[in-house]
This record gives C-alpha cells, sequence and structure tokens, in this order.
C-alpha cells in the first residue's frame, strides 16, 4: 500500500551488481533524468553499480498534490536507504547534487554503516553557521522569482521557465546546449506527467533532529562549480574545511549543473573517492 510513509520509489540501475553501490541522489524539483543515463553509464564503466531515483513528487513516484506535501525532509532521508534496501546493497557511496547533497549528508549522519563513502555536488554545509558566506546571486533571484508567475499546469510555460532556470544556473566556461536541455526536460515534464507536484520540494519541512556534518565518519569529496550562481563557491570551501581529510574538487567556471565537458572530471573524481 503507497501513503506518504511508504511511497512508491521508482528507480534504475546500471552496471553489475557485484561491483560497489553508487547511490544517487539529485535535488528539488528533479528526476532520476538529471542524472543523465550517459553519465550514469560512464560510471558503472569504472566498475561501479549505478543507482539513480526518482525523489518522490518526481517522475516516477508517489507524487502528492501540489501545496501540502504530507511529507518531510526527513522522509526523503528514509527513501534513499528504501532504494539501497530495494537493490540489495548493504552499503553504498552516495552521491548527492544541490538539495539531494542535503539529502546524502543526511544519510551519512543517520545511517553511517550504510555509507561507505560520500559526495557532496553544488550544495552548502548542513548543520554550520554560513551566514557569512555569499548567498544567491541577485541575478538569479530575480530569474526564481518569475517562477511565482508560471502556471505550472501549462505546458509551455514550465518548457520555457525550466530551460531558462537551467540557463541561468549553467557553466560560464561552456556553452549552453538549448536543444539538448529543452529536450532533457520536455522528457522529464512528460514521464512525469507534469512538474507541479515537483514545488512541493520547496514546502518541506525537516521532520528530523538536528545534524551536523562536523559529526561525519564517512570520507567526502566536495565537488563545486567556480561560477555558482545559488551556492557560490565558499558553500564548497566551507563544507570541505568542517570535515578533516574532506577533498574539495572545484570545477573551473562551473555553474550548478552537470556539463557534459565536466564529466570527465567528475566522474574521475567519484569513482578514485570510492
Amino acid at each position: 500500500m503507497t501513503t506518504a510513509a511508504h511511497p512508491d520509489i521508482a528507480s534504475e540501475t546500471f552496471g553489475d551488481p557485484a561491483d560497489p553501490a553508487i547511490l544517487l541522489v539529485m535535488g528539488a524539483m528533479a528526476s532520476m533524468l538529471w542524472w543523465p543515463e550517459a553519465f550514469c553509464r560512464q560510471l558503472a564503466g569504472r566498475g561501479r553499480f549505478v543507482i539513480r531515483y526518482d525523489n518522490r513528487d518526481t517522475g516516477l513516484s508517489t507524487k502528492y498534490p501540489p501545496g501540502a506535501p504530507p511529507y518531510t525532509f526527513e522522509d526523503m532521508v528514509d527513501d534513499a536507504m528504501r532504494v539501497l534496501d530495494d537493490h540489495g546493497a548493504a552499503k553504498a557511496h552516495v552521491a548527492g547534487m544541490s538539495m539531494g547533497g542535503m539529502i546524502a549528508q543526511n544519510v551519512a549522519l543517520k545511517y553511517p554503516e550504510r555509507v561507505r563513502a560520500l559526495t557532496v555536488i553544488s550544495c552548502s554545509p548542513l548543520g554550520v553557521d554560513t551566514s557569512d558566506l555569499p548567498g544567491t546571486t541577485e541575478a538569479y533571484k530575480d530569474h526564481s522569482a518569475e517562477g511565482t508567475n508560471v502556471d505550472w499546469s501549462d505546458r509551455q510555460q514550465v518548457l520555457d521557465f525550466m530551460v531558462k532556470d537551467a540557463r541561468a544556473i549553467a557553466s560560464t566556461l561552456h556553452p549552453f546546449d538549448e536543444k539538448r536541455t529543452r529536450k532533457m526536460i520536455e522528457e522529464d515534464y512528460d514521464r512525469s506527467g507534469g512538474l507541479a507536484s515537483a514545488t512541493n520540494h520547496f514546502l518541506l519541512k525537516g521532520g528530523g533532529p538536528q545534524r551536523t556534518v562536523r559529526d561525519l565518519d564517512a570520507p567526502l569529496l566536495v565537488i563545486h562549480g567556480t561560477a555558482d550562481p545559488l551556492f557560490p563557491i565558499e558553500h564548497g570551501e566551507a563544507l570541505a574545511e568542517a570535515v578533516p581529510g574532506a577533498r574539495l574538487v572545484r570545477i573551473e567556471g562551473g555553474g550548478h549543473e552537470l556539463h557534459r565537458n565536466d564529466w570527465p572530471q567528475i566522474v574521475r573524481a567519484i569513482a578514485e573517492h570510492g
């Protein structure tokens, strides 16, 4: 029976289940498609069993009416464990991006026995004071505010806004591929049956105890773009500084994204980490 406590979480795997598992956790409003299949296959080619999944309210996972999610952020932390259980993975390297990075940090702290290694991409440190760090850029704030005018039941409006959003968070070093981006977002929209429910992610309450990444036991890799407009590079630096032995990989000109031109550097770093 599907309930708020026991949703259906859709997932997909790449590679040999006998290889070390890597669980990929994506951010707000993002289904598993935001971990591109070709990216996942490159990781699998490095001898890893790669698992990607749809966060609840995205993709083919359980969805709820927009505006009043009957679950908490802590439930999404537990969803990650449910996916590992579904695939018989006792331990995994957990890699999270953006909000997925916050989920991943919580997973590693709540379930340390299940996490072999942790990678956090384009995120901020959990339970660390970041009030003195640079915040989201004014340009991105202005763009984001336009989301309040979007009719999330109107396919064309949503697609246009999401493509514009992808451009706003894109690399400043590499060209923005609007055609490829629009095609992926169209696929995500149609596969998900719309993106209105995904806006619930911005309304979530915590639901769990206060945790700090300073208590992390698993080895930490931080990957962060130097031109990230949501979480400027200082957030990645603060995260790496908070955990002894952590490694920081800077993606030069990188935005809040996984740009194809940066995949070799990102895939290599993740595969070498654990």
